[in-house]
């Protein structure tokens, strides 16, 4: 052991320390609840100061909310129940764990995994998982609930530590959130809210949703080695062999037997009756007149893309049925709600953290906290008169900060658009360049951040491999991403800049 302890690197016994320092927190939901009762009293603290700022979205001059006070008495008890069912993670969560529990209750997942997967070359595993995050932000927050408990059962399938499968997946989809090989409806929903701030100035221009495509589809390459090299590298090497002592039951004790030909039979039924089902959607999205697209036969936004996640449950469910009845799993039809009902049970934990949490994210939320230290920072930055390319860098570490206490992308862009592009405007930097900044360091902190809500679905899936688990676990694990991801990204937004290179097509000239 003090071999061991001495072959470790400085780094290596820094994330260690990390992790046991941070795991000797609460439990994560007596955190969550500290930390609500943390925010009370700040709100209070500012609150009594007096303090007020302009608010950047509506003009107008607000101040911090106070939650020691009748109205916010009254908000916490008025908003408790609301808070907890209408956190939309909780709903996406347990909707789309109804088609994939679903599948692993069936045996679909451990088949298809042992059928391909399995017989995959070792090294492009983690090249998959992490890719498969990327490309998955299409489906927006969906890929958050799908992706990193993949990552985990292809790990632990192959012998390696699921914790680093959950970890490259949660990478992919978190720190890569705003990259992509394709446009996606994060690129809609950003340049909207830059178009707006935009036209303030200029009325007749345009930030399009392809302006930053050039930059982020080799950012996506990029992301992919980096995320497989921390994965393979870093992370398996620190957490070392599983100990499946520590896991839950029903996800430890699954044997991987040989498939057999009854098992391949299903497999292949379920993949084609995936494919009628992918087809029949396809008849509703590639006719320009199909009613799952936009307006003007748009793909991006359109109907498609807001209801990705009941269109991906519904494959899902087809799917596992057919391989469950062609398997003899699934024997009558009581079978498929029952078989749903025990996959839900493994959720328990996770809906009890949630409570916890929706409260903690919703009074953060009506404080105003988040909106006062976002237009203190954005003052401050202003205040330092800095000027050149420097300035956007500077602009990326502040994006970062805020991404801790403001976690959605879009409303984050929503408050500091409207400061942040005015003011570069007048440096001469194009508006979609300062948007670009911008994703750079809204996406690096994601997995981190404990505004994240999809950071406690993450902890319980944890928590089932290895019960040890805490934030201290997984803020260990993901914080050589982060910080990897966020250097290089810098480095690859300077060298881009310095050769100006086209950020997107046709936006060339972005710097003064």
């Amino acid at each position: 052991m003090n071999d061991l302890r001495q072959n470790k690197t400085i780094g290596s016994r820094l994330l260690d320390t990390v992790e046991r320092v941070g795991n000797k927190l609460p439990h994560p939901f007596m955190l969550f609840l500290y930390l609500a009762v943390a925010v009370i009293l700040f709100s209070w603290f500012i609150a009594s100061l007096g303090v007020s700022f302009i608010h950047p979205g509506t003009g107008e001059e607000t101040t911090v909310n106070s939650l020691v006070s009748a109205d916010g008495f009254m908000y916490i008890l008025d908003s408790m129940i609301s808070n907890f069912i209408g956190f939309t993670p909780l709903g996406l969560v347990l909707t789309m764990m109804l088609g994939i529990g679903l599948a692993q209750q069936v045996g679909l997942v451990e088949t298809f995994i042992k059928s391909t997967i399995l017989k995959a070359p070792a090294k492009l595993v983690t090249v998959a998982v992490v890719t498969t995050g990327i490309i998955g932000n299409i489906a927006s927050d969906a890929a958050y609930v799908l992706v990193p408990p993949l990552g985990a059962m292809i790990f632990y399938a192959i012998g390696r530590h699921p914790l680093a499968g959950m970890a490259a997946g949660f990478a992919g989809v978190g720190a890569g959130f705003t990259a992509n090989f394709l446009p996606a409806g994060t690129d809609v929903l950003l340049s909207g809210i830059s178009t707006e701030v935009v036209q303030t100035m200029d009325p007749n221009m345009v930030v399009h949703m392809t302006d930053n495509y050039f930059f982020m589809f080799i950012s996506s390459i990029m992301l992919i080695i980096i995320c497989t090299v921390i994965t393979e590298r870093v992370i398996e090497p620190r957490l070392g062999k599983f100990n499946p002592a520590f896991g839950a039951k029903e996800y430890v004790d699954q044997e991987l037997e040989k498939v057999g030909p009854k098992e391949t039979k299903a497999l292949l039924i379920a993949v084609f009756t995936g494919f009628v089902y992918l087809a029949l959607v396809s008849f509703l999205i590639v006719p320009e007149s199909g009613i799952l697209r936009g307006e003007g036969g748009s793909i991006v936004p359109s109907p498609f893309i807001s209801n990705i996640v009941p269109i991906i449950l519904f494959l899902f469910l087809t799917v596992s049925i057919a391989y469950g009845v062609a398997a003899g799993v699934i024997k009558s039809t009581r079978d498929v709600p029952e078989m749903m009902a025990e996959a839900i049970k493994s959720m328990a934990g996770y809906i009890v953290l949630i409570f916890a949490a929706a409260q903690f994210i919703a009074y953060f939320d009506w404080s105003n906290i988040g909106v006062w230290i976002a237009v203190s920072g954005a003052e401050f930055l202003e205040s330092i008169n800095m000027t050149g390319i420097g300035v956007l860098v500077a602009f990326i570490f502040l994006t970062t900060l805020l991404n801790l206490f403001i976690f959605s992308g879009s409303a984050q862009w929503a408050l500091m658009a409207p400061v942040f592009i005015p003011m570069f405007m007048l440096l001469d930097y194009h508006p979609a360049l300062v948007q670009l900044a911008y994703r750079i360091g809204d996406s690096s902190t994601s997995v981190i951040t404990p505004m994240n809500p999809y950071v406690p679905m993450v902890l319980a899936f944890m928590k089932k491999y290895d019960s040890r688990s805490g934030f201290g676990t997984l803020f260990s694990i993901m914080l050589p991403y982060t910080l990897v991801i966020l250097g290089l990204w810098i480095v690859l937004f300077l060298v881009w800049t310095w050769f100006g290179l086209p950020i997107g097509p046709g936006v060339t000239d972005y710097k003064g």
